[in-house]
């Protein structure tokens, strides 16, 4: 194997995790997520009411907002107002949904969760790191939504964690950092709940193509990664997710 990590790690080892809970005092759940060196803050809020399409079904919601403040990267990038990146609204979409297969959206009543993602710090896994971080947030802000009484019981049914990896010189490489994500031949994003079962998988060759045989490979080493994460979860919320 020619490539070498630059921060030493081995091929399929995480960069360090860190949940900092109650990050903010408002939001039902907050929680600050480092991955390395991204830093990403997701805050859950409950609001009476459901999307138009839902309304009368008398089942909940759930959806994602993500931003990237101005100074998270090397170069100050402008904000988003009035008109949002398409990679911002796959992104949100992408921890939308993923967040949502840990819920039974039926115990929610006609409420929505809101789950703003603001990226502090970026050194690529934003996504994975919003969705992983956000389950934490989302369990917090469920117990506390219990605690006050504004839910009778819990909608959460999953556990949920996301992780990347990707091919560098035709090798297998796990929770990819900046300076590899922006060289990797193929670039994928994996989500998974507590059974291993896939939530979805994003993935594309950047440069040329890759076999069924990496690809297994890759799934491989986001098992790995994922399995690794969900225990974080857990040791971090001290309870039972089962």
């Amino acid at each position: 194997m020619s490539w070498q990590r630059p921060d030493g790690r081995e091929p399929y080892q995480l960069r360090p995790i860190r949940f900092e809970r109650n990050f903010t005092r408002f939001a039902s759940g907050s929680v600050l997520t480092h991955c390395g060196d991204t830093q990403v803050l997701c805050t859950v809020s409950l609001q009476e009411g459901v999307p138009k399409f839902l309304e009368g079904k008398g089942q909940g919601w759930l959806t994602a907002e993500y931003r990237m403040l101005p100074g998270a990267t090397p170069q100050r990038q402008e904000r988003e107002f009035m008109k949002l990146s398409g990679r911002t609204q796959e992104i949100q979409r992408l921890i939308g949904r993923s967040l949502r297969a840990a819920l039974d959206l039926n115990v929610l009543g006609e409420r929505t969760i809101l789950v703003d993602a603001d990226v502090l710090q970026a050194d690529a896994g934003t996504r994975t790191t919003a969705i992983t971080g956000g389950f934490v947030a989302l369990v917090d802000a469920i117990a506390k939504l219990l605690n006050e009484g504004k839910l009778e019981r819990s909608p959460i049914v999953h556990q949920v964690a996301a992780i990347s990896v990707g091919l560098l010189e035709g090798e297998p490489f796990l929770d990819l950092n900046y300076s590899e994500d922006v060289v990797a031949e193929v670039d994928f994003n994996v989500v998974m709940n507590e059974n291993l079962s896939m939530i979805e998988l994003q993935g594309t060759a950047e440069h040329g193509f890759f076999t069924r045989t990496q690809l297994n490979q890759l799934l491989d080493f986001a098992e790995k990664g994922i399995r690794d994460l969900l225990e974080m979860q857990r040791e971090t919320l001290g309870l039972s997710l089962s």
